[in-house]
Parts: structure tokens; C-alpha cells; sequence
């Protein structure tokens, strides 16, 4: 089994079917595909959905890039000469009401190559996590459920291991608290003796599988919600502590931008609305409050 390329087959397959679920779920907008090219090699597909009935701004991407290993990762790895692939399906869904999670998502492959052409190096990653503006428990347990699920046929010790780090990398260090209620987050993730490559294919394969039953049923729910002027300030309060860890901390983000990646692609994560106020606080007791407590203590979901 050629793992690089069946798994680059199935991230195109997983972008229609989770761009066709998505349109369903909104009633209204399309996604429009932007296709381009990577000077260095390679290239991708960023599709974008905006203005719609549920979604103010989303995307799907894949990206499928190759050629020599930029100098800056030279250096990381101790390598003079060595050339790359890397292959990825990466999503970012900002809803219109605060009253539905923002969601992310990223499945990824990767491989290096000696000068004589021989993978020296290879790994995959990914994971789903959930940023909500108000905490529902609910919610919570179903995504989490998904996840575990999924985890559990095929590593029991999967779930636990892959949320701890979710809550773990997604973490605003310099606010003291994550940047939402996690999920699953994997990365380097190569054969050892629990796990064979073709089982991590299937692994990864199912986990990109699963986002859809994670994450249209929260959408459908609160969909027909109100809410108030208030709530989407808060809103867009708490997508500015989104916009900070993509561009502070996020190893994808930073990736890219070194590798000459797509800097609209890249970018795409950000929200359209997003607000800065200098000290804002919560009121003690409210809503508000709760999710900050939440995300300064991370909870077992299930």
C-alpha cells in the first residue's frame, strides 16, 4: 500500500463530502474553490464558504505540497540536503450566531527524503477541537463522544492521551487558558509496536471520517436560536483570543508562512468580525463567565 498516495486520494474525497454536508447544513451558501500553486511545488485547493443562512466565514482546504526542505527546517531536523511532501486537509467554520461553536480541524501527512530520494522521515497528525462562546454540556459530551469513539477501534489508549494534548497545544499561554473545550490532537504520530503504518492510515483515515457526526448535529441544534446584541460582541470578544493563538502559537500557521505557503490559504482561519477592548471583563456569575472558567481548568467531557 502506497500510504502517500491513498491518503492524498482521501483527503480530496473527505474535502467534497464535508463541503457537501456543511452546504447542507447552511441552506444558503456555497463553497467557491480557489485553486493554486505552490512555485516551490505543489499546490492545493482552498474553498471557502461566506454569508450564508449559519456560516459567516469557513473554509476547507487541502494542500498538497512538495520540493527541497526549506533551510529553516534543514536546521531543525540536521539535515544539509533533503526534500519533502506534505499533504493536509485543514478547516476553519466561524457561524454567524455565538450561539454555535466555531469548530477546526486538520488532518495531515508528512515525508522527507534523503538526496538519493529515500524517506528518512515520515509522520502523521491532526485532531478536531471545539471553541464554543457559551457552554453547553451537552454539546460538549457529543463532540468528545465522536472523538473517543473513534479513538477507541483503534487504540484504546488513544482518546485520553490525544484530548490531554488538545488542551495541551491549544492553550493561550499568555492568557492563562485554552482557547476552547479541545477535542483530540495528535502529531509525529509514526509506527511503533501498538501501531503498524497501515493501522495509522486507517486511524487517520476514520478520524477525518467522523467530523461531520462531531459537528453538523451542534450546528442543527442551535441554528434557529436567537440572541442578542450583546451575545455577538462577546462573540467577537472571544474570536479575538482565536485570532492571538493562530498567529502566536499555531505550528501549522507558522509552517506554512516558512515554507512559502499560500498566505490567503493560511490565513483563511481568521474570522471576518473580530474585536480587541482594552480590560474587558466578564460579569461575575453570567454566562460569559462560566466559559472563562471552563477554559482556565479543562474538564473531562466524558
Amino acid at each position: 500500500m502506497n500510504i502517500k498516495e491513498t491518503f492524498t486520494a482521501h483527503l480530496f474525497d473527505l474535502q467534497n463530502r464535508i463541503c457537501a454536508a456543511l452546504e447542507e447544513v447552511d441552506g444558503k451558501a456555497k463553497f467557491v474553490e480557489d485553486a493554486w500553486e505552490r512555485p516551490g511545488g505543489g499546490g492545493g485547493k482552498t474553498r471557502v464558504i461566506a454569508n450564508g443562512d449559519v456560516f459567516e466565514k469557513g473554509g476547507v482546504n487541502t494542500s498538497i505540497v512538495h520540493g527541497e526542505l526549506p533551510e529553516v527546517f534543514k536546521e531543525k531536523f540536521g539535515v544539509s540536503e533533503a526534500s519533502f511532501y506534505a499533504c493536509g486537509l485543514s478547516l476553519v467554520i466561524h457561524p454567524t450566531s455565538p450561539k454555535i461553536p466555531t469548530v477546526h480541524a486538520n488532518w495531515r501527512y508528512f515525508e522527507m527524503y534523503d538526496g538519493d530520494g529515500k524517506v528518512i522521515k515520515r509522520w502523521f497528525g491532526g485532531g478536531s477541537d471545539l471553541t464554543p462562546y457559551y457552554i453547553v454540556e451537552d454539546d460538549a459530551k457529543h463532540f468528545h463522544q465522536v472523538m473517543k469513539d473513534m479513538c477507541d477501534t483503534h487504540n484504546k489508549a488513544y482518546y485520553s492521551e490525544f484530548k490531554k494534548a488538545c488542551d495541551e497545544y491549544f492553550f493561550n499561554s499568555h492568557r492563562d487558558e485554552t482557547r476552547g473545550i479541545g477535542g483530540i490532537f495528535y502529531d509525529y504520530k509514526q509506527e511503533d509496536e501498538s501501531m503498524s503504518w497501515e493501522a495509522l492510515l486507517a486511524f487517520q483515515i476514520d478520524a477525518g471520517n467522523c467530523f461531520v457526526e462531531a459537528y453538523a448535529p451542534i450546528v442543527e441544534k442551535h441554528k434557529e436560536e436567537t440572541y442578542t446584541e450583546a451575545q455577538k460582541y462577546w462573540q467577537e470578544i472571544r474570536r479575538g483570543r482565536y485570532v492571538e493563538f493562530n498567529l502566536l502559537h499555531d505550528r501549522g500557521t507558522h509552517f506554512g508562512i516558512k515554507t512559502k505557503g499560500r498566505t490567503e490559504s493560511i490565513l483563511m482561519s481568521l474570522p471576518s468580525t473580530v474585536r480587541w477592548d482594552y480590560d474587558f471583563q466578564t460579569e461575575k456569575g453570567s454566562e460569559e463567565a462560566k466559559l472563562i472558567e471552563v477554559l482556565m481548568n479543562p474538564k473531562d467531557w466524558v
